[in-house]
């Protein structure tokens, strides 16, 4: 696949960032979605500084992202313990019944 410039505007300056054909709308809703993060940060906090304001919302999203990996992983050894139980408890089952048996 080749890559689409696309147009996205962060901040009030507009930039072209190149993505997968068919990856655009995502990476405008990205785009939309930091710029929002950006202006919240700098009306909540009076920050101006532009790399100030990116450096902490940069981290929010890293913290945003090791939350959701951290709770995936999670519910992952859940769902793989759940799945061990059932099937120990089937062979379980399975065992206790005599051949021919229905």
């Amino acid at each position: 696949m080749s890559n689409q410039a696309v147009e996205v505007e962060i901040l009030g300056r507009t930039t072209r960032v190149n993505c997968p054909a068919g990856q655009e709308e995502s990476l405008l809703r990205a785009a939309e979605r930091l710029d929002e993060s950006l202006k919240d940060l700098a009306a909540k906090t009076k920050i101006t500084n532009e790399v100030q304001l990116l450096t902490f919302v940069a981290l929010n999203f890293c913290h945003e992202l090791e939350s959701r990996d951290s709770l995936k992983a999670e519910q992952q050894n859940a769902l793989t313990e759940r799945m061990e139980l059932l099937s120990a408890s089937l062979g379980d089952a399975l065992s206790k019944v005599k051949p021919g048996q229905q």
